[in-house]
């Protein structure tokens, strides 16, 4: 089965419908005026998806498949595994339907992205040291105690509901030529690539992976989804070792380029927004302009690109 039996330009109109009232509309922030480092001749704009509900664009996601169900479906509550920010989406879920919301964590999340979970009212589970091992976990659970689950990045409608990021690009943007977006399991770039291809085909999509967890980095030059034996990399948003093959098809069809940066280009970049904008974001949400600073990717010379500044968060400073 395609891919475009699932997401579309039109599902995603539908996941923008539904979750209207659960999520804001966040501003495109032009980056200039500024004394910056980047590497290109170029106009650079921030999508500041760190502004959204529970501080990223998962609360979209979240939203879209829990507005995609029957009341009587959710009754028995949520349950998923997460790296932070899609728990946080997922709690934030379970707390709007009045539903239990269940989130695994693997050992390695900071513990106040715990709390902040813990604190929409999630019960907060660790299992495992990655994100592939709590998923596990989280399966069995859904299984065992009839719980809806709530996948990261694969779900269509999650995938629907990270698109309406690019809907808003698109409007709130429309002479962009390059949208650079991280890339954890892939489900944000995934929506995002398919609702701005759409509407604009000639946009270039640009992903973003950490160095020490390149898993559709690899899978694209495999061919084929390919499971890292390791995760090498602090930024556990960005650390599944394996995506899905609807992530890994979208992204084959409609990315151009997959970058790679190290956890101290996000570190660095972090350190940026805050100084020049006072925007507080994690290492994952800075992961799009560490790829224009240090010059993984170049665009085009005169190109306007819009950087999505993904998740809020301190741990940039550390």
């Amino acid at each position: 089965m395609s891919w475009r039996d699932s997401v579309s330009l039109e599902t995603i109109w539908a996941a923008a419908g539904r979750i209207d009232g659960y999520v804001r509309r966040t501003p495109v922030l032009a980056a200039g005026p500024a004394k910056h480092p980047l590497t290109f001749d170029g106009q650079l704009s921030l999508k500041l998806e760190c502004l959204q509900i529970v501080g990223s664009f998962k609360a979209r996601g979240a939203s879209s498949k829990l507005t995609s169900l029957e009341p009587a479906q959710v009754r028995r509550g949520l349950v998923t595994a997460s790296g932070g920010n899609h728990g946080l989406g997922v709690a934030y879920a379970g707390w709007c339907a009045e539903v239990p919301a269940r989130v695994y964590l693997p050992s390695s999340t900071p513990e106040e992205k715990a709390k902040k979970i813990a604190g929409w009212g999630a019960d907060v589970v660790y299992h495992g040291q990655v994100w592939d091992e709590a998923n596990l976990q989280a399966l069995a659970a859904a299984e065992a105690e009839g719980l809806i689950y709530v996948h990261a990045f694969s779900d269509p409608m999650v995938i629907a509901g990270q698109g309406t990021v690019g809907l808003e690009i698109v409007e709130q943007a429309p002479d962009a030529d390059v949208l650079v977006v991280a890339i954890g399991g892939g489900g944000l770039i995934s929506g995002v690539a398919v609702a701005a291809k759409a509407l604009k085909p000639e946009l270039r999509i640009i992903g973003v992976e950490a160095t020490g967890a390149p898993t559709l980095h690899a899978s694209l030059a495999a061919g084929r989804l390919v499971e890292l034996e390791r995760i090498e990399t602090e930024v556990g948003t960005l650390a599944p070792r394996q995506s899905e093959q609807i992530n890994l098809d979208i992204i084959s069809e409609l990315v151009e380029e997959i970058v790679l940066v190290d956890d101290d280009d996000m570190r660095r970049a972090a350190r940026w927004l805050w100084s020049e904008f006072a925007v507080a974001t994690e290492l994952s949400g800075a992961a799009s302009v560490a790829a224009l600073e240090i010059g993984a990717y170049r665009p085009p010379a005169g190109a306007h690109v819009v950087a999505l500044v993904c998740g809020v968060g301190s741990d940039g400073f550390a």
